[in-house]
Order: C-alpha cells, then structure tokens, then sequence
C-alpha cells in the first residue's frame, strides 16, 4: 500500500495562514508592487495635504474665525483625525507584512537576552527621532507589540516618541538655550528606558487585551515546512494576505476610539487657555509639581505645539520644573490616548502606564525647580 501524503504544516499555529504555498507568479508580483507604489503616493498627497485642506475647509468653506475656540478646535479634529487613521492603516499593514515572514523569535531573543537594556535605549532613540504626537505612536506601538518586541522595549518607544524630535530640540534650542535643550533630551531619554525596566520588571506585557495576547499566539511562522523537512519562505501573496488580514481586524475595533478620543482632544485644545495654568500653579509651592502633571495628562497637544506654550509659560512666572512637568505630561500622555489604548491596554495596563508618567515627571519636575536657576 502506497503511503499517505503527509500534508505540509505550518511550525506553530496560524489561522490566517493557508497550509500550503500559493503559487507566486511574477505577474501578480509586478500588478502588486505596482499597485502599491500607486497607493502610497496617494496616501503621501493626503497626508501632506491634511492640514491644508483642514484649515481651508474650517476658515474658508465654512467661514469660521480663525481666532475663535470653534474654529480651532475642529480643525484641530479634523486633521489630527485624519492623520492618525492614515497612518493606522499605513503603518499596520507595513509592519504586519515584514513580520509575516520574519523570524520574530529570534529578533525577540536577541532584545530580550543580555541585550534588553540595549533594546530600551534603541525603543526610546527610535522614539526621539520619530515625529509623533501620542496618539500618533499608537500604530507603531501595536506594531511592535504584535511582533512579540518585548513590552518594556515597546513602552520606551511609546514614552520617549511624542516628547523628542528634531523639530522640538530646534524650537527648544532657539528659545530656552542649549543646556536646557540637552537636559530635556536626556530626561525624555532617561524616563523612556526607566519605563522600561519598569514594565518588564512587572511583566506587563500579561496586561495587554485578550485579542492582542490571542494575536500574539497566533503569529505568523517564520516559514512553512515542506514535505522534506526543509524551510519555504513565504510569498508575497501570502504576506500580502496577512498584512490586509491583520490591517482590517486591528482597524475595525479601534477607529471609533480614535474619531472619540481625537474630538475630546480637539475639545480641549480649542477652549482650555494656558493663562489659568500659570494663574493657578505659579506659586512655586511643592505641590504644584504633581498638581501641574495631574492636570496636563488630560490635555493633548503634540511637542512642537507645546514648546510656544512653554515659552509663555516661563515669561509668566511659572517655575521651570513646574512648566516642564506640565508640557512633558500633556505631550506624552492624553484623553484621546487613553481611549485608544484602552482597546490595546487593560485598565491595570493603563493605570500603571498612567502612574508611572505621573511619577516620574513630578520627580523631574521637582529637580528641575532646583537646578533651572543654574541652566537657563
């Protein structure tokens, strides 16, 4: 009797993966990449033409004062809106399509291993030289996660990506002098890879929601196995089908929470106006420092907004710790960024990510209210 064929297999479990290899003709190839090009140039004229068209929507179209709280606040919503979902779907299928044929364990071993500290600094630099606003890193953030990058790795990344960039060192430099523009980037630095340790140290990575623990069961093999043993990579087509697979089922349940979260935002950042803050936290009593972060990590604004805000902050008699503490905290953390990452994040996940934030930019603000004399 002749044997029965043995039925190739993936290594490990994956629902979104076929069992076989799908034949890759170079023509669906060629229509593919083509096609792609065609779509990321569409992508790169909306993205770079958000802003534009949200202000000529708002003030032309619809006639609103540029000056007026309305105004500001929806087109505020409607290019941060926008933006956010173009990069969701942008930066989650991209991920998932390296991923999909990535041997994610052994970039997981190699980050995890003796290396994990050299993995929170890599997180945060990644972060520093990012342009995202907090909202903004959550796409990445999700990308990395699903990758099996370690938890603490990831949250370096989540910490440091909205508080540094190019643009804000500039501003910073320009405005404040370059030792307080090198003391920012090293405390941005520093709280990305403490928070870290921290997450790992507490095996975060448990608290992240069911179906993203569920999607990390499931992840992609890095190759499947042929009858002889041996290893076939996977083809674009099938890289293709995961990456679109992974992009609508992540896509589906957080867009609600983005339109809610970035309409609080807008809510916000067109009617909360900066004098009551130096008004009220000015007095450069103790207390001030965890009452300025307190208040600011409900707010939302992106570095490069705030550092303005910080200037008028300073001449306003506000004490630099004070002030640090409170634009530190309303950049890295925010409404629209909790909601998000409430369909990542469990509560506890949140509550600890929240607290450290709240804990570590109170202890910088404080030291800062005692060296600021000395490097401004």
């Amino acid at each position: 009797m002749s044997a029965t064929p043995k039925t190739p297999g993936c290594c490990c479990a994956c629902a979104s993966q076929p069992t076989a290899p799908i034949e890759n003709p170079k023509g669906w190839n060629g229509k593919y990449f083509a096609t792609v090009a065609g779509l990321a140039a569409l992508w790169w004229l909306v993205y770079s033409s958000v802003l534009p068209a949200s202000h000529w929507l708002v003030f032309k179209v619809l006639g609103l004062d540029p000056d007026s709280h309305w105004g500001l606040s929806l087109e505020f919503f409607l290019y941060d809106t926008v933006k956010i979902l173009l990069l969701l779907v942008a930066l989650i299928y991209g991920i998932a399509w390296i991923r999909a044929s990535l041997n994610v364990e052994r970039v997981r071993d190699f980050l995890a291993g003796k290396r994990r500290g050299l993995g929170y600094f890599l997180g945060a630099t990644f972060g520093a030289v990012t342009p995202f606003c907090s909202c903004s890193s959550i796409p990445l953030f999700l990308g990395f996660t699903t990758a099996r990058i370690p938890i603490g790795i990831t949250m370096s990344f989540l910490i440091t990506s909205p508080l540094i960039n190019e643009i804000a060192v500039v501003l910073l430099w320009g405005l404040l002098g370059w030792k307080f523009t090198l003391m920012y980037v090293l405390v941005g630095m520093a709280a990305g890879i403490i928070g870290g340790f921290v997450m790992d140290g507490l095996n975060a990575g448990r608290w992240l929601q069911p179906f993203i623990l569920e999607t990390l069961e499931k992840a992609p093999a890095y190759h499947f196995i042929n009858e002889a043993g041996g290893g076939q990579k996977l083809t674009i087509r099938q890289r293709h089908s995961f990456a679109y697979s992974e992009t609508a089922s992540i896509c589906k349940r957080v867009w609600k929470w983005v339109i809610m979260g970035v309409g609080i935002g807008a809510a916000l950042h067109g009617f909360v106006p900066d004098n009551w803050f130096a008004d009220n936290l000015g007095s450069g009593e103790w207390w001030s420092v965890p009452a300025a972060v307190l208040v600011a990590i409900p707010l939302y604004s992106n570095v490069t907004g705030i550092i303005p805000i910080m200037e008028s902050l300073l001449t306003k008699g506000l004490p630099i710790g004070t002030t640090l503490a409170f634009c530190m905290s309303a950049v890295a953390a925010s409404i629209p960024e909790v909601m998000m990452l409430r369909q990542i994040m469990t509560i506890k996940l949140q509550a600890t990510f929240i607290g450290y934030l709240w804990v570590i930019f109170t202890v910088l603000g404080w030291l800062f209210n005692i060296l600021g004399p000395y490097m401004v």
